[in-house]
């Protein structure tokens, strides 16, 4: 039982910051998970455009120029 979470939060955080990224080790990571997608029949998608419309939308709403007055 942990008596003091904001100190364990701080270590973790620390622990996190400190440690180098690992390229090679976060590849395994991706592919794992591609292999477990195509197991379980999640990917390839049956078909690709499925929801274009409203990833279209989603990127027209973000993409918006407004002029500073």
């Amino acid at each position: 039982m942990v008596k003091n979470v904001k100190l364990l939060e701080q270590f973790e955080r620390d622990q996190i910051r400190n440690r180098k990224p690992d390229f090679y080790a976060n590849l395994k990571v991706v592919e794992a998970l591609l292999q477990e997608a195509r197991y379980l029949g999640t990917f390839p998608p049956k078909d690709p455009l499925e929801g274009i419309d409203v990833d279209i939308r989603v990127a027209k709403a973000f993409n918006v120029r407004t002029t500073a007055d």
